[in-house]
């Protein structure tokens, strides 16, 4: 049995894959509280779902893409199990992560989309760093910049570890804190081997929108 807070679809905001329908199953519970977290509610107690249960909802949305997302999913020892049955629906899975929990347990071919949090989250020491070894080419690394100090550090990240040769990385602004033009600005002055992402459901819905 997983925790589950909600299920729902919509267009994916974020990643390689935004603009695209997906079905989104948000896990209840995280151990992080980053100072920009937009997924707090998540932190509460959910409603108990099976798998099959959780499998019948992803085929009632008719859609072939599905993200696992949190509060943090890999706190729940169920979630590798999920993926192998969506991926055996013939579903492309997404799992989002806050970068602190072993990325081994993923099965092959599930895409992790890691955070890595800059100091400008609170939690800049929480990367478990062994997950360096896991990361495979299909994967991403989204770093959420909040200042030119977040940058500057997740530019150093970025080169001190090749991330940029391992998987996509994906620099997104604090859309309280941070202009996306001036991180684009950022991001040409330095060549940086990143991607500019923007929160493409917070555009179309609004900052605090839930369920879409």
């Amino acid at each position: 049995m997983l925790k589950v807070y909600e299920i729902f679809k919509s267009i994916q905001g974020e990643s390689t894959r935004a603009g695209m329908v997906c079905v989104f199953i948000r896990l209840s519970g995280c151990n992080l509280s980053c100072s920009y977290c937009d997924t707090a509610y998540a932190r509460e107690d959910g409603t108990l779902y099976s798998i099959e249960a959780l499998a019948g909802k992803v085929k009632d949305y008719q859609t072939n893409l599905a993200l696992i997302t949190g509060g943090e999913p890999l706190l729940q020892k169920e979630t590798p199990q999920l993926c192998w049955k969506l991926v055996d629906m013939g579903c492309t899975v997404l799992v989002e992560t806050n970068g602190s929990q072993n990325l081994s347990i993923l099965p092959e071919g599930v895409t992790s989309i890691v955070d890595v949090k800059c100091p400008g989250s609170g939690h800049a020491d929480s990367f478990n760093m062994e997950n360096l070894r896991f990361l495979r080419k299909y994967d991403e690394c989204k770093m959420v910049i909040s200042d030119r100090h977040d940058f500057d550090w997740a530019m150093k990240f970025v080169k001190t570890h090749n991330l940029h040769k391992q998987c996509t990385v994906i620099f997104s602004p604090n859309s309280k804190k941070l202009k996306p033009e001036l991180l684009a600005e950022w991001i040409l002055e330095s060549n940086a081997p990143v991607r500019l992402g923007l929160q493409l459901h917070k555009i179309i819905w609004g900052e605090n929108a839930r369920g879409v």
